[in-house]
This record gives C-alpha cells, sequence and structure tokens, in this order.
C-alpha cells in the first residue's frame, strides 16, 4: 500500500487547460523567479503616444520628396527648407515680379499722364459783361426815352433805382475812361492825341485750366478788329466826381502802343501788363480773374479777338487764340456812344432830378422832377 509523503512520492499530475496547456500556480511561479532560477525576458515597452504617427508623417513628406528610406534628418530639413522657398515663390511670383518692375512701370506711367496733361487744352476762357452797378456810370439806348419813362426814372429816387429801371428797358451800361493820373506821360501823351471815346466797355475775363502742372500766360494780342456805326440814339449818366480808376487792364481799340497797361491806382498805372505781371493757372491753382475795359472810337460798335502767349512745364511756349464754349474763334463786342445822340439826360442830386445835358443851365423847363 502506497503511502504520499513531502519526500519520497510522485508529483500528480495537474489538470490542464483549455488549450492543453499546463497551467501552474500563481505561489508556485512566484517561489520559482524568486529561488534563483533563469531570470524572466523583460516585457517590451509600448511606443509613446504620438510618436507611430509623427515618423509616419516624416515617411510620407520624405517619400513625397524623393528622398530615399533612412535619409538622415539634416538632409530632410535642408529639402523641407528649399523646398518651402520655391513654393513661396511660385505662390508669391506676381508681386515680387511686381516689386522689382515697380519704378519702370511708375515712370512709365507718369510719362504717360505727362503725355496726356500737355494734350489737353492750356486753358479755356469765358467773358461776361459786368453785371453790377459801378459807382458813377453811363447807359445807353437804342431809342429815345418817353416823357412816361423819363418821369419813373426819377420817381426811383437813387442812381441805383435807376439804374435797374434802365436795364429793364434794355439799356447798356458803360463807365467813364480812367483819367490814369500816375500813368507814364508818354501813355497819357497817347491819350490825348487819340480819338478815343469818353466811355469804356468792362467785361471780366475768366481763365480756367485742368491740366495738373501750372500754365503761365505772359502775352497779349489784339486780333481782327472790324467796326460799325454806334445804333445809341440815348445816354443816361451819373456824373464823375472827379477823376476815375478802375482796377485792372486798359486798352483801346484799336490798341496803342504796349496795351493793355495796368489801370490800379498805384505804382504801374499805365505800365504794359504783361511786362511785370502774369496769370497762372492749372496745377491745382484757382481759376484767374481779370476785368478788362476796352475803349472804342467815339459813335463805333466794335469786335475784336484776343491772341495771348503761354508757357508750360513741358516747355512749350505758344501763341494761341483764344475761343468761345463753342470753339470758335472769341469775338468782344466794345461800344462807344457818340457824344452827339439824338437825347442825352444827366442825373442832378439836390434835388434829385433828370435834366437835359444839351441845356448847360440845367434850367427848370429842361428838367424833370
Amino acid at each position: 500500500m502506497a503511502t504520499t509523503g513531502a519526500s519520497g512520492a510522485r508529483p500528480e499530475p495537474q489538470p490542464s487547460g483549455a488549450d492543453g496547456a499546463l497551467v501552474g500556480t500563481g505561489g508556485t511561479g512566484g517561489q520559482s523567479e524568486g529561488s534563483g532560477g533563469s531570470p524572466a525576458v523583460a516585457a517590451a515597452q509600448p511606443p509613446r503616444q504620438g510618436d507611430e504617427p509623427r515618423e509616419r508623417l516624416g515617411s510620407i513628406v520624405a517619400e513625397t520628396l524623393g528622398l530615399a528610406p533612412g535619409s538622415s534628418r539634416r538632409r530632410r530639413v535642408v529639402t523641407l527648407l528649399v523646398m518651402a522657398a520655391i513654393a513661396f515663390v511660385a505662390v508669391f511670383r506676381d508681386t515680387l515680379i511686381d516689386y522689382v518692375m515697380i519704378e519702370p512701370s511708375v515712370a512709365e506711367e507718369n510719362e504717360s499722364n505727362a503725355e496726356y496733361d500737355a494734350d489737353k487744352a492750356p486753358f479755356t476762357v469765358s467773358v461776361q459783361p459786368e453785371e453790377d452797378e459801378p459807382y458813377e456810370w453811363a447807359m445807353v439806348l437804342d431809342r429815345k426815352l418817353t416823357p412816361g419813362e423819363r418821369k419813373k426814372l426819377v420817381a426811383r429816387k437813387d442812381p441805383s433805382g435807376a439804374f435797374s429801371y434802365l436795364k429793364e428797358l434794355g439799356a447798356r451800361p458803360f463807365v467813364y475812361k480812367a483819367t490814369m493820373e500816375y500813368a507814364p506821360e508818354r501813355y497819357k501823351q497817347q491819350m490825348r492825341s487819340s480819338r478815343s471815346g469818353g466811355f469804356a466797355d468792362v467785361f471780366q475775363m475768366n481763365i480756367m485750366s485742368t491740366r495738373s502742372s501750372a500754365v503761365v500766360i505772359n502775352g497779349w494780342k489784339v486780333t481782327g478788329v472790324t467796326c460799325r456805326k454806334s445804333t445809341a440814339q440815348t445816354i443816361v449818366e451819373i456824373p464823375p466826381q472827379g477823376g476815375a480808376t478802375y482796377e485792372g487792364l486798359q486798352l483801346h481799340i484799336p490798341p496803342f502802343a504796349d496795351e493793355p497797361v495796368v489801370s490800379d491806382d498805384a505804382e504801374g498805372q499805365g505800365e504794359p501788363y504783361f511786362r511785370t505781371r502774369y496769370i497762372e493757372v492749372g496745377g491745382g491753382q484757382p481759376s484767374a480773374g481779370l476785368r478788362v475795359q476796352a475803349i472804342a472810337p467815339p459813335g463805333q460798335t466794335c469786335e475784336w479777338g484776343v491772341k495771348v502767349r503761354y508757357t508750360d512745364s513741358y516747355q512749350n511756349t505758344r501763341w494761341v487764340q483764344l475761343k468761345d464754349k463753342k470753339g470758335k474763334a472769341l469775338r468782344i463786342r466794345t461800344e462807344s456812344p457818340s457824344a452827339h445822340t439824338t437825347q442825352r439826360w444827366v442825373f442832378i442830386v439836390a434835388p434829385w432830378r433828370l435834366c437835359d445835358r444839351a441845356s448847360k443851365a440845367f434850367g427848370i423847363e429842361s428838367c424833370v422832377r
């Protein structure tokens, strides 16, 4: 009869697992490992999170760029930088080209703009008769005043009212010729010896330019003068109370030598206007205005044109004929009524009355109160 014990008996076989392998007990395994048996092989550590995708992305990029597997990190970095630079140039090529070409492009554009500007008309001119009431004036009608109209003139009680009423009747305004007291003696002598009339036709000349660079007008010539007999029959006057002076320029038709001249009551009066002065327009400057008083021969109505000389920033110096808004040669009308019109009336103050200028005594019978 067999007996079991710690030393003599054979160990009984252990039950097998489901797959037929032997299953050892946990206590036995732990003791054999700690009792000097063969050491266990260390288990492999799992990869860190993120390393595998990064390596996979690097491999994909390297393959895309044509790098052999296992290329050094330095080579990969250099290749990436080169490819990034090529991509940058490809994307911003047009911008880089524009930047490199900006100076030639700007120069060509400026040259094109300058050519376009130089092809523009240097300036345009408009002429308007003076509309405001002068301080001393004469009004001219192509017919006689009726007795009723003369009474209405007196009923206005002041020069401004009379001026407005005469304009309603169709009268044309004039000013007395300037005395030019401070003009050089040579010019005064020309005025004394001429047959010019005693009245001046006044108009405003406005000069404008759309050029981007300045245009300087520095010369003037009267052209194409034609005259005929004045049709004026009646003159109504507010007589001057001394010498008359005006700002602007003055000329006779036909002009005296060196006209137009300065008519301002200041230094330079009677001197050629464009000898020491000029008119500048364009280049962002405002339009220029000239007040011109023109004096025709007595009893004559004249038409005339103007040529002016200009210099621009493109080194052009030319004479041009002034044109109207329709593109035709500008024609300016200047009249000087005869001193021997059918009727000549003058306003007298204190008391306010209209008198026949033909009566030197201005008697009661020749005045309208």
